[in-house]
């Protein structure tokens, strides 16, 4: 067994910190150096244990993350640890300034745990990234190919969810999905410009393809398959008691079909 990836993780929801923890000192190759509830003892564990990848919280008390990503761009004598951003929803101005602070890549509360160690795989097996803080945002993300159609597989994940097809909310979520997975950044855009995108193909309003996203999964947890959803949707949700945002759904299927799309 090679060297260990040292991470730091760092969020004021100390469960969460516990959870991620367990999980990741679970895997083998992955190795939990420290944990913090706060932004400065984040900036602390980071300086004194030189971790490889930093998961990190973007609002945490006493210093935010950004505020630590500021102090990490600020340090030049030490190698800089790849970052992965936990954001939630209605932070996309925060996200905007933290792409370019250099974070290397999102996740969306709530997210799935083994997508996460795909992702901090890829990120600290790449040899070295020298294009701009806002291309490595997305840079691991968006290849996209090796044979699999996607369409297909997103009718298949909705078709799973208990979504009809013959809702009007099915066929933009479907495209939702499909324009995310091709451009993530549209994630931090995704009334000004992902609904209106849909709605402009569809001629209707932006508010009416929110809706319509909202009613589809609204329906699929009405009528959902409990052990199916808790399947697609991970760990960190619960299932009986909260339904994901818009946002989140789409995040989340389109985050799966990525994963699926580099390691098919």
């Amino acid at each position: 067994m090679g060297k260990k990836t040292k991470i730091v993780v760092a969020d004021d929801n100390r469960s969460l910190c516990q959870m991620l923890q367990d999980y990741l000192q679970g895997q083998e190759d992955l190795q939990v150096v420290g944990l913090a509830y706060n932004g400065v003892d984040a900036w602390e564990l980071i300086q004194s244990q030189e971790p490889d990848l930093v998961i990190i919280d973007l609002v945490m008390p006493s210093l935010d993350g950004l505020g630590v990503l500021e102090r990490i761009g600020q340090r030049t004598t030490m190698p800089r640890p790849k970052i992965i951003m936990l954001t939630a929803f209605g932070q996309e101005s925060l996200t905007h300034q933290a792409m370019l602070l250099g974070v290397d890549y999102f996740i969306l509360k709530p997210f799935d745990l083994d997508i996460l160690s795909k992702r901090i795989r890829t990120l600290t097996q790449e040899t070295s990234v020298t294009a701009p803080a806002l291309t490595t945002a997305a840079a691991p993300v968006t290849s996209v190919g090796n044979g699999i159609n996607l369409g297909a597989e997103v009718t298949s994940m909705m078709h799973q969810i208990g979504i009809p097809a013959h809702v009007k909310g099915y066929q933009y979520i479907r495209d939702a999905i499909l324009m995310v997975v091709d451009d993530v950044s549209l994630l931090g855009a995704v009334t000004k410009e992902l609904y209106p995108a849909i709605a402009k193909k569809y001629d209707t309003a932006p508010s009416r393809v929110e809706r319509g996203i909202r009613h589809a999964i609204e329906l699929a947890w009405e009528r959902g398959h409990t052990e199916t959803l808790k399947r697609i949707f991970g760990y960190s949700m619960n299932i009986e008691r909260q339904k994901p945002t818009n946002s989140e759904f789409v995040a989340l299927l389109a985050d799966k079909l990525r994963v699926m799309s580099k390691v098919s």
